[in-house]
């Protein structure tokens, strides 16, 4: 009775180990899982990096060459430049921002070899919201800024057909058209709020609107902007913004008169901020040379994840050898009399051995579908706490400059997350046998050298 109840509590703790171990290697495992499954992402992020910044350059510039006629005059926030800015607005409406009264519009327009003169009302919406957003060296800050931007903009076919003053990529409805009133055209991103869809009616500032058509935002930066444009008399009435414009797109007969009218409309308005297709061009060559400087800086840090990466493999490859090694060593040294009674009946060293190393990597596949489980939950984790990740935007405040119906900012790039495939695993379940093998190649090699004769006295 003593000799079965001994018998029982061996192999109580023998499951009890082999539990604590399987975990343990489980953990090992799932790194080895999470640290490829890191770098993918990261290559995947970069890659993501390098293509979207190509394609904003090459949009940028076909932009430019569109607009080389185009002289863009905006004003100043914070001051009242000129006349028929209300002083009543709360913060972050009109009176933080300055507009240009008709008057000056007029003015600009009679300047020898201008084209046209395409005037915009732009002006905070009065509902605020407030927004958490992660900053350099991963510090969370809240802003509070406007809800939405009331765009105006001037319904004339002849402006409509030759400019872009218009979003272009409409997902539902239609875009606006000259003589529309009372109607406004939504970003995608504002239906959700107001729970509206075309057709249906919505309040701006007081006063009814209907929802004629419906786009998506591009080129959104950190910061999504949410806009619903409008005629401009409809913006400048809702906003009691009467006779005033915030932008003015100044387009020249040729580019041989941009200088000249660029030169007159500063030594006339110098409070005017005025851009034109040099600047822009100028602006873009310092962005491609901010993003060339982002992108070398991401490759640089992919390759030195890359080598700690192969670091941390090979520490986990040698840490589950070991745990191996220290298991079935322990478990050759308890199992001695098996071991001799085994050989005693016959079984040679060869069998003995490949017994104790089926065993070893039998409990290394366990473990490795353990750390497949742990792996497929914990890989995000996992490789942020081991690996470096590549932040594309680590310094993108710099990267948004303010070209006409271009927002520049790399859409569609962000942190890649680490999630391991279906392949990966599979590669991992079949190699989780390997320091399996490894670590029990010499506690099965010492079994098989056992003495029957010396095991059976064994206590």
């Amino acid at each position: 009775m003593g000799a079965l109840t001994r018998a029982v509590r061996n192999l109580s703790r023998r499951k009890m180990r082999a539990s604590l171990v399987i975990i343990a290697l489980g953990f090992s495992m799932a790194i080895m899982i999470s640290i490829p499954a890191g770098i993918v992402a990261n290559q995947a992020s970069t890659q993501s990096l390098a293509e979207n910044f190509d394609s904003t350059i090459t949009n940028m510039q076909e932009e430019i060459n569109k607009t080389s006629t185009l002289i863009e005059c905006q004003t100043s926030s914070g001051s009242n430049m000129f006349p028929g800015r209300p002083s009543d607005m709360t913060p972050w409406g009109p009176g933080q921002e300055a507009f240009i009264n008709e008057t000056v519009v007029d003015e600009i327009r009679s300047i020898e070899g201008v084209k046209d003169v395409v005037p915009f009302l732009e002006t905070s919406s009065n509902e605020t919201t407030s927004e958490t957003m992660t900053g350099p060296g991963g510090r969370n800050f809240t802003i509070s800024r406007p809800l939405y931007t009331i765009t105006g903009v001037c319904l004339n076919s002849s402006f409509i057909d030759n400019y872009s003053i218009l979003p272009t990529n409409i997902t539902a409805g239609r875009t606006l058209r000259e003589g529309d009133s009372g109607v406004l055209l939504m970003s995608s991103n504002l239906t959700d709020y107001f729970g509206v869809g075309v057709d249906d009616e919505v309040e701006i500032n007081g006063k009814s609107f209907t929802v004629i058509g419906v786009y998506e935002q591009t080129g959104q930066g950190r910061i999504e902007t949410r806009t619903v444009y409008m005629n401009i008399s409809d913006a400048r009435a809702t906003t009691g913004l009467e006779g005033n414009s915030s932008t003015l797109d100044v387009y020249a007969e040729n580019t041989s008169d941009v200088d000249g009218i660029t030169e007159v409309i500063e030594a006339t308005y110098s409070e005017l901020r005025v851009t034109t297709y040099k600047d822009r061009l100028s602006q873009l060559q310092n962005m491609q040379t901010m993003y060339n400087e982002t992108l070398t800086n991401a490759q640089s840090t992919l390759s030195q994840t890359q080598a700690i990466a192969t670091q941390e493999i090979v520490v986990a490859v040698v840490a589950t050898s070991l745990i191996i090694l220290f298991f079935m060593l322990y478990t050759v040294r308890e199992r001695t009399k098996e071991i001799g009674t085994l050989k005693a009946i016959g079984f040679s060293n060869w069998n003995v051995m490949s017994q104790f190393m089926l065993e070893g990597m039998l409990l290394s596949l366990i473990a490795g579908v353990v750390g497949i489980a742990i792996g497929s939950v914990g890989a995000p984790v996992l490789s942020g706490l081991l690996l470096p990740s590549i932040n594309p935007f680590s310094s993108s405040d710099r990267l948004q400059p303010n070209f006409p119906s271009v927002n520049p900012v790399a859409q569609g790039v962000g942190i890649a997350t680490a999630v391991p495939d279906l392949q990966l695993m599979l590669l991992a379940l079949v190699t989780a046998v390997l320091p399996g093998a490894l670590g029990s190649l010499y506690p099965a090699w010492r079994a098989s050298r056992t003495r029957p004769a010396e095991a059976m006295r064994y206590e």
